[in-house]
């Protein structure tokens, strides 16, 4: 028991480590309208936009933005998957 409490205890400090890495990872996605900034944990950074607003199609920015921030997701979901598979199972616990 006090076997499988150590291992929960190490899985724990790996995926506090794993967590603060997230944090501290820097994505970027873009295209010719928008450019968004993304942490590995998710958290929107930063926009910018790269149009001029008087002359840019309503529609087609927001659909860029919207775009562009789902790819900005997948590329941290992608990030915290691989950081998330260095943990691999728990031994003994069917993990």
């Amino acid at each position: 028991m006090l076997d499988k409490m150590k291992q929960l205890w190490e899985m724990k400090k790996k995926m506090d480590e794993i967590k603060k890495q997230l944090d501290a990872l820097d994505l970027a996605s873009e295209d010719s309208m928008v450019k968004i900034s993304i942490s590995g944990s998710q958290e929107v950074k930063g926009v910018e936009l790269k149009c001029d607003l008087a002359t840019a199609d309503k529609r087609k920015l927001e659909a860029s933005i919207a775009d562009t921030i789902n790819r900005a997701i997948r590329e941290s979901q992608k990030a915290a998957a691989q950081k998330m598979s260095s943990l691999g199972g728990l031994p003994g616990l069917g993990m």
